[in-house]
């Protein structure tokens, strides 16, 4: 495999792995190539970033490497995130939201499993918004992130504490979605 091949197999890996970071173990395993070799990669991958003025950079973080963006660009994105004119949350995010709200602390696989999709952008999205945050991570293989909402998602939502969430509908096996649709919808009387 050639070195330009690697790179590129490289970026691919740091930009689908995320938050969550990939060691240099599981660089060389994935890569089947040493620590020095891998470690090479890395710092070319961060000079061609640096070199072609990119918003992109690669850092390293409790033994991990991830794709962040350069903290030279941070007001642009605070007021990609503060822009009076964006539209409200997604009704994907507000399904993630909703369920991490309730479920807290879960994990992006319970989250996925839940919503039968993938959540991975969503979950960036809540992150940068700060609707959402890392509440540790679980015990077991892997060691998957847990997340839970923020004091932040309280105030978006006017709610002083998460006992004032409307309760969930009880749902049984036989449960009719077409019988039980008005859960969903409104009347205009109110």
């Amino acid at each position: 495999m050639f070195k330009q091949e690697r790179l590129g197999i490289l970026e691919g890996l740091l930009f689908a792995v995320g938050d969550e970071g990939i060691s240099t173990q599981q660089l060389e395993y994935v890569l089947e190539v040493n620590e020095v070799e891998i470690k090479s990669l890395l710092i070319e991958l961060r000079e061609r970033y640096a070199s072609i003025s990119s918003g992109i950079d690669i850092i390293e973080v409790a033994g991990v490497y991830k794709m962040t963006t350069k903290k030279d660009h941070a007001i642009y994105l605070k007021r990609l995130i503060q822009n009076p004119n964006q539209r409200g949350l997604s009704n994907a995010a507000l399904e993630v939201l909703a369920i991490i709200a309730y479920r807290q602390p879960i994990t992006r696989h319970e989250i996925e499993n839940i919503r039968g999709a993938s959540s991975d952008n969503v979950l960036r999205k809540l992150l940068t918004f700060s609707l959402i945050e890392e509440a540790g991570r679980l015990e077991g293989p892997g060691r998957p992130i847990l997340f839970r909402t923020t004091d932040d998602f309280l105030d978006y939502f006017g709610i002083k504490t998460l006992e004032e969430l409307p309760e969930l509908p009880f749902v049984t096996p036989d449960f009719n979605l077409d019988e039980e649709s008005d859960l969903f919808s409104f009347s205009e009387e109110e």
